[in-house]
């Protein structure tokens, strides 16, 4: 391990190829710039919208939904962690082989809930069967599972925020991940579900790769993951997807032998980067950014104890996991989370910092920061510096 790497080389580097460092010029496609994140997470669209408006100069809110309904470089599925993501419609077929080739862990359900392996495989065939070139509701797609498959697949099992959901729910992310399901337009206020090439038209529906085909797109993946937030271990790689540890450090252990990818020394510790991906910025940047739920850098970016140090591991993280609040970057690390409330056109972002003060150059890059953020919701914002009082994943 003859290259050595520090937090703040490692910090640098990220926060330039996330755009975190200098957004992207204008006129960057805004799929370029959801690639470079390695996706946007999107279940509340509005912070992935914020993520990418932040990253790139000009972009709105509208920018991002035309890229996603209008133009379709971007589309919405289950992605990294089985959660809501948006991605490079170009890049999809890369995406869908890699998760699909990720091994599903245990269960989270008892025996009399969960759906077998082969059960789970007729649930997916069913999706994209009843999908292909239309757009459904999620009880009108359920009707259409329960009718391929049988009623067991409708049996009301599954513990859901106001009552219960279908069994076939519980694999409804693998078919986002395998290529038979993506999000289509809302149908007024409901969700809709498509097939990918009903919204990337001239695309057929990517399907999971095996062998040396999903190695190959695992590789795409390992390597597009260390170049956005390396150096990482297999263990960090394992969380960011929620995949077996046991599993990702044979897949790095593979990819060494094939010259994929090697070992530095990250803060005195192994960890790895892309093969000749070993060139570091010196010193550490400089600046603050506002980050929304659930970005992508808050997510994936490790160690997370120097990413949120002191009591930033704290008040910004819940329970150690990372998303559930905005967060306020300074220099590099967390400082503060901050909230925004919207009321018409306009909107108040309250930022509170942590274990520090407001100095003359913190308010007025947070001043700018704030107005960024409005500029992307298309609202006019007011910052508030002091206590954030709602709760995580408010």
């Amino acid at each position: 391990m003859a290259v050595t790497v520090t937090w703040d080389e490692a910090s640098a580097r990220r926060l330039e190829r996330q755009f975190l460092d200098r957004p992207a010029e204008r006129g960057t496609p805004v799929a370029e710039v959801v690639g470079a994140m390695l996706g946007a997470q999107a279940q509340v669209l509005s912070a992935a919208e914020v993520s990418v408006g932040v990253r790139a100069t000009g972009v709105t809110r509208a920018d991002v939904r035309a890229a996603l309904w209008d133009g379709h470089t971007l589309v919405k599925t289950f992605g990294p962690r089985g959660t809501v993501h948006l991605l490079p419609a170009a890049e999809l077929p890369l995406w869908c082989g890699a998760l699909s080739a990720i091994p599903t862990g245990p269960s989270p359900f008892p025996p009399d809930v969960r759906v077998t392996e082969e059960q789970a495989e007729q649930i997916v065939a069913a999706i994209g069967d009843a999908l292909d070139g239309v757009c459904l509701t999620v009880d009108e797609l359920g009707a259409e599972v329960i009718a391929r498959t049988g009623p067991w697949a409708g049996d009301l099992v599954m513990p859901a925020f106001q009552g219960m959901w279908p069994r076939w729910r519980q694999v409804m992310h693998r078919a986002g991940q395998s290529g038979a399901l993506c999000f289509g337009p809302n149908r007024g206020r409901k969700v809709t579900y498509t097939r990918p090439r009903a919204v990337v038209p001239g695309s057929g529906a990517p399907s999971g790769a095996s062998g040396e085909g999903a190695l190959g797109e695992l590789g795409w993946l390992v390597r597009r993951y260390l170049r956005a937030y390396g150096p990482a271990t297999p263990q960090h790689f394992a969380k960011w997807l929620a995949a077996p540890t046991g599993w990702a450090v044979g897949l790095f252990g593979e990819l060494s032998e094939a010259g994929e990818v090697e070992e530095v020394a990250f803060e005195g510790a192994a960890a790895w980067v892309a093969a000749g991906d070993t060139q570091f910025p010196d010193g550490r940047v400089r600046g603050v950014r506002l980050l929304p739920y659930f970005d992508a850098y808050a997510i994936a970016a490790q160690p997370r104890e120097s990413l949120f140090p002191g009591q930033a591991y704290r008040r910004a993280l819940a329970g150690g996991q990372a998303g559930n609040y905005p967060v306020l970057l300074v220099d590099g690390a967390v400082t503060g989370v901050w909230h925004q409330r919207r009321q018409g056109r306009r909107t108040t972002v309250t930022v509170e910092l942590i274990g520090r003060g407001l100095t003359g150059r913190l308010e007025r890059e947070l001043g700018e920061q704030v107005e960024r953020v409005g500029d992307v919701l298309e609202a006019k914002a007011e910052l508030v510096v002091g206590e954030v009082t709602v709760g995580p994943h408010a």
